[in-house]
């Protein structure tokens, strides 16, 4: 329930300022042809880089990041592939493994909101709770109304456990004009209001954009999991995915 605060990795820009060349989906013969490239001199970013983003067209993303983990061996001083690399792994869903090149990423001068926020989120899902706020703060200082880094930073308080300062920062992200498009944010605030007990108040919230009957569904589960015995250690340890 709590999965708002991995967001971050589903929607990021994996290229970043880094050249990838293009992502159309490659035939099996031409993917051959840009690994045996690489491989003739492995540690060619941008020929590393096409061949990463050939695979990811053809569906083969577990090599791919492979691919990046070679780059990254073998160009440990280019914080945009640690950045790149570290942003797949924790879209991978490997979190722990992402926080190394996403450490080396955010401590360059250059590091844009995005390697905060997904720094952030890789903290978050390890149960760094501060930590990760701390990097959401800095992509907030670049862009102090972006939705995705307001939202995560949002369940990272709720998975800590401080739902009033949660809902303070969804209320917030709320009223920005652009959370319109963006149910997340509201089913999230209704997750916290409703955490809270207050479920007439949250059904109100998620019937914005969720089916009635969704919704009845919804509360009656939460209602359900907040009366069973350790609810709050269940709901951190299934945050931390």
């Amino acid at each position: 329930m709590l999965a708002g605060c991995n967001s971050s990795t589903s929607r990021f820009d994996a290229a970043g300022n880094i050249n990838t060349a293009s992502t159309a989906p490659a035939s099996v013969e031409a993917v051959a042809e840009l690994g045996r490239k690489w491989e003739a001199n492995p540690s060619d970013v941008n020929k590393g880089l096409a061949y990463a983003n050939a695979l990811e067209s053809v569906g083969r993303t577990d090599q791919q990041v492979q691919v990046y983990r070679k780059l990254y061996q073998l160009n440990p001083d280019n914080t945009k592939i640690a950045g790149l690399f570290g942003r797949k792994l924790l879209a991978a869903g490997n979190s722990t493994e992402a926080l190394p090149p996403l450490e080396r990423a955010a401590a360059a001068a250059d590091a844009d909101w995005r390697i905060h926020s997904a720094l952030g989120s890789a903290y978050d899902q390890n149960g760094l709770y501060q930590k990760a706020r701390s990097e959401y703060q800095k992509a907030l200082a670049a862009d102090p109304q972006n939705l995705n880094v307001l939202n995560n930073m949002a369940m990272s308080y709720a998975l800590e456990g401080n739902l009033k300062e949660a809902e303070a920062m969804l209320q917030k992200a709320d009223a920005l004009p652009r959370s319109k498009a963006e149910p997340r944010i509201r089913q999230n605030l209704a997750l916290v209001v409703g955490l809270q007990g207050r479920f007439d108040e949250a059904s109100t919230l998620a019937r914005e954009d969720l089916p009635p009957e969704q919704v009845d569904e919804n509360m009656a589960y939460l209602k359900k999991m907040l009366s069973q015995p350790n609810t709050w250690q269940q709901i951190s340890e299934d945050g931390k995915g």
